[in-house]
């Protein structure tokens, strides 16, 4: 018997919603489990509704697609996103792939690229629409304005500089590597001078 994939939607538009329904319907490997119509009824649904993919339009009321999938990724690390946009612009494509989102598809593909879009982040293989994939890798190719560091981080400064990441201040990572506070406010200066950064 072949598994069927149970897909959650996230769409302000009704009647994009009901082509989905239709379109899922369709097929008999996919089945629709629940349908938002914004980012905060997503979040919801995806914690209380068993899911294998979510579909998520990225402009919607309230809570957007990108906050939706960053929060959701939090909540679930394992969770299969895929983007359905009309939108293929970069302050919409990255911060969305940096979200956690494993597909991007465009409004405009074909239902059959769609449901294989569906079908590959359900397999959690990336599936970028090519509009989408050509922008991905001009931005991974594109040098960096700047130079390497000559220094790298040492062990301690990597220590603190995850404490940074998890949101730490400075007296909560000097308590948790056993330093003075003082100590850290120099690692921290050291970091940010070897990463080009201006602040924390």
């Amino acid at each position: 018997m072949t598994e069927c994939i149970r897909v959650l939607i996230a769409d302000d538009h009704p009647i994009v919603r009901r082509g989905l329904r239709t379109l899922l319907g369709s097929e008999p490997d996919m089945a629709l489990v629940a349908e938002a119509s914004d980012g905060q009824q997503l979040v919801e649904l995806a914690s209380r509704v068993e899911h294998d993919v979510i579909l998520v339009d990225l402009v919607m009321p309230g809570q957007d697609g990108i906050s939706a999938i960053d929060e959701i990724k939090r909540r679930e690390e394992g969770a299969r996103i895929l983007v359905l946009t009309s939108f293929a612009e970069d302050d919409k494509l990255f911060p969305a792939i940096k979200a956690g989102a494993l597909g991007y598809v465009l409004k405009d593909s074909s239902p059959e690229e769609l449901l294989q879009a569906i079908r590959d982040v359900h397999q959690g293989r990336l599936s970028l629409h090519p509009t989408i994939a050509l922008k991905v890798i001009r931005e991974l190719n594109r040098p960096s304005p700047l130079p390497r560091s000559a220094q790298p981080l040492t062990e301690r400064e990597v220590e603190v500089l995850k404490g940074i990441a998890q949101g730490l201040s400075n007296l909560e990572i000097a308590e948790l590597l056993g330093i003075k506070e003082r100590t850290v406010t120099t690692h921290v200066s050291n970091i940010l001078g070897k990463l080009y950064l201006a602040n924390r």
